[in-house]
């Protein structure tokens, strides 16, 4: 009965004059040029915090704003966050990727129920900082989204419903079985395999190093991102890529990493280019096509006129004799 009440606290919002309407509007077509630019988080999140929480060494939980942070030894997970009243959708992203995966869901979720999202980058990804970010274990995974929600809302937290993706469900179930959020309403996990997330967990850094090591910037990242289909959607990738990759001081890239995501993107550009020519083609192909038809019909019909006409002059030459 308790969480049915919780459940009825998530009331719709009013309706939008509109509709929902993204941040950027990418409208697509032939020939047209896709955009890459970098998209902002505060276009799809009210606030950016980081909390600081329990180390290995034991130090009490604490909790600070982005701009007070300081000390690096210790535990700090970025969070982004929009709403102050109702239940929290607590969001988990998958392996490699990062909070700003949650941008646009949280956007259109927002819009449309009155709740608290607080979307949260697991240890070794994002702007989280961690003392041993190889720690990639079910269990500490777990325990770190336990810390995050006592910091936030201390001893008695507000009815939370985790949401997690990938390898975010499988630590969203390990979280709800370890009773680490005792106020917890539910849990939705997506695109996961309890058995084959948990056995993916110790390999995570082996998919992280598959990925090009440099982009000669993060507009070139997003591209990568898109045309070689790790995020399918465009927007999602142009808010999200900057949470996957950190700027270097100096150009490290290699001459193979660079042909490498280069090649994939001219490949790509090729092939548009050809994709656009073929379907050009074929309307020329299709219009010489209906052009002979249109000269068949008429042949035909001027055909059955003079045929028409044959013997009408026919039947008058018949009768006169």
């Amino acid at each position: 009965m308790e969480k049915r009440l919780h459940l009825n606290l998530l009331a719709s919002r009013p309706p939008m004059a509109g509709g929902f309407q993204s941040s950027s509007k990418m409208k697509m077509g032939p020939g047209r040029k896709r955009d890459f630019t970098p998209l902002p988080w505060s276009h799809y999140f009210e606030t950016m915090e980081d909390v600081e929480v329990e180390n290995e060494n034991g130090k009490d939980i604490s909790f600070h704003l982005l701009a007070c942070i300081s000390l690096t030894s210790l535990n700090i997970f970025r969070l982004y966050c929009s709403g102050s009243h109702g239940p929290v959708l607590l969001l988990l992203h998958g392996g490699g990727h990062s909070a700003l995966s949650w941008a646009v869901f949280t956007a259109v979720i927002y819009s449309r129920i009155n709740c608290r999202v607080v979307a949260m980058d697991l240890r070794a990804h994002g702007d989280s900082k961690v003392k041993n970010p190889e720690d990639l274990s079910a269990d500490t995974m777990a325990k770190d989204i336990g810390k995050v929600v006592e910091a936030l809302y201390g001893d008695n937290p507000p009815p939370i419903m985790i949401i997690g993706h990938s390898m975010g469900g499988a630590i969203a179930v390990h979280t709800a079985a370890a009773n680490h959020i005792p106020s917890l309403l539910g849990l939705c996990v997506i695109d996961v395999v309890e058995g084959t997330a948990m056995d993916a967990l110790n390999s995570m850094q082996n998919f992280l190093r598959s990925r090009p090591k440099t982009f000669k910037s993060l507009e070139n990242a997003i591209e990568w991102s898109v045309k070689s289909g790790q995020i399918r959607n465009i927007e999602s990738a142009r808010v999200s890529m900057g949470g996957q990759v950190k700027k270097c001081e100096e150009s490290t890239s290699s001459p193979a990493v660079s042909n490498s995501i280069e090649g994939i993107i001219e490949e790509e550009e090729e092939e548009e280019v050809e994709e656009e020519s073929n379907k050009k083609r074929m309307k020329e192909d299709d219009q010489e096509v209906l052009s002979v038809l249109v000269f068949v019909l008429l042949v035909y019909c001027v055909c059955v006129y003079i045929y028409c006409i044959c013997m009408c002059v026919g039947e008058g030459l018949h009768n006169t004799f």
